[in-house]
């Protein structure tokens, strides 16, 4: 795994042993990435369930002012550490070491509307609807927000009804999929 782009590019990443963690692969990276790019310069960028932390690394290596990672997973939020010394962002990010939804509501006391969320929580766990629900009411979120989620192919939004957010759009991939969301204000 390494960055795919700008100021860090090409610098290896360490990532999480084990099975608890799917990093996404370079390939899906650079997809995701080219279409976040208008988005990401000058940026706050939310990585929930960050695993190792390449997608918020990456975020700042293509010009995002700060970068938060969030992981409850003692292992990954050491790796995301090491990776942002490694890369020379630690002092552009801040590491939150606890589960999602708490860290929205530590957020919420000190942080205005993020730029971009973005969250690859583990699949077949409804961890992306408990997070969109905690968003739902949130001031992390304005309509200048663009939500990401990366979720198993088969995964389905059919409660966003009850939320005020709409599918922007969704890129489908042979096993997973990146859907994205905008606020409805």
């Amino acid at each position: 795994m390494r960055v795919i782009a700008g100021t860090a590019r090409s610098l290896q990443l360490k990532s999480v042993p084990g099975m608890d963690t799917r990093p996404t692969t370079d390939r899906i990276k650079e997809t995701l990435f080219n279409m976040l790019q208008p988005y990401i310069p000058g940026c706050e960028f939310l990585d929930l369930f960050s695993g190792s932390g390449g997608i918020g690394i990456e975020a700042l290596s293509r010009g995002a002012d700060k970068s938060y990672f969030v992981d409850h997973g003692k292992k990954a939020v050491q790796i995301i550490r090491e990776n942002l010394e490694h890369t020379h962002f630690i002092d552009r990010s801040e590491v939150l070491s606890m589960d999602a939804v708490s860290a929205i509501r530590i957020l919420e006391q000190r942080h205005g509307a993020f730029d971009v969320i973005f969250m690859d929580p583990p699949y077949h766990q409804e961890l992306e609807r408990d997070v969109l629900y905690a968003l739902a009411g949130s001031k992390l979120v304005n309509e200048d927000t663009l939500i990401v989620v990366e979720s198993d192919i088969h995964t389905g939004f059919d409660y966003l009804p009850e939320l005020p957010f709409t599918i922007h759009k969704v890129k489908e991939y042979k096993t997973n999929k990146h859907t994205f969301f905008l606020y409805l204000s």
